[in-house]
């Protein structure tokens, strides 16, 4: 879990503007855990901190917005829609603070480079991803971006069948594409023995 003093204490900010530090955080899980809601909590706190922010998502993502990203629960922050990591740094700004970025394993893996770049020049950059694709495989670029990562953040979804830490996002419809964009139209957050591995079939209901 992050340490909330690395963003919140007057001091530690202060501090961090001066040296120049910049530091990459990640925030990963299921489908329906949180992430984006968590994104949005940090990024809310460092406008509050009179920082300036800069938010993007990739263009597939239309499910609640085409610019903002959006929680399931329905908590919302305006975002530039973007198709490729190279069009995102083409338009952040260099008086920017903070950067958060939402749902990115559907970037390319320029993102890897290009966060590593954007924290060496003093950024704080915040990204929220699913870690694994509906078969439990791990999901590039997110796990490259966790190892590179100051800060991670592993959020946890409830298990529709038993009510457990789901860790997994189950497919129900048929589909053999990896990138499926949908909610709980096509996704069910599930445990580790609920979840059914490399399934392509709707589940029973």
């Amino acid at each position: 879990m992050v340490e909330e003093f690395a963003f919140d204490n007057t001091e530690e900010r202060r501090k961090n503007r001066q040296n120049g530090t910049g530091w990459i955080e990640v925030i990963a899980g299921s489908m329906f855990s949180g992430k984006s809601e968590e994104l949005i909590r940090r990024l809310n706190r460092a406008r509050i901190a009179r920082q300036k922010v800069q938010v993007f998502k990739p263009k597939i993502d239309a499910r609640y917005s085409v610019e903002e990203i959006a929680s399931h629960s329905g908590v919302k922050h305006i975002s530039k829609p973007v198709s490729k990591t190279s069009e995102m740094m083409a338009q952040i700004e260099p008086d920017t603070q903070v950067i958060g970025i939402d749902e990115g394993q559907f970037f390319d893996m320029e993102l890897i480079d290009a966060v590593n770049e954007l924290a060496a020049n003093g950024k704080r950059v915040i990204i929220a991803g699913l870690d694994q694709d509906y078969t439990g495989r791990p999901f590039e670029p997110m796990p490259q971006l966790l190892s590179i990562a100051e800060f991670i953040t592993k959020t946890h979804a409830i298990c529709v069948k038993c009510g457990g830490t789901a860790n997994y996002s189950q497919r129900t419809v048929e589909s053999e594409a990896r990138v499926e964009v949908g909610a709980s139209d096509k996704y069910e957050a599930r445990c580790r023995m609920c979840f059914v591995p490399h399934s392509d079939a709707p589940t029973p209901l």
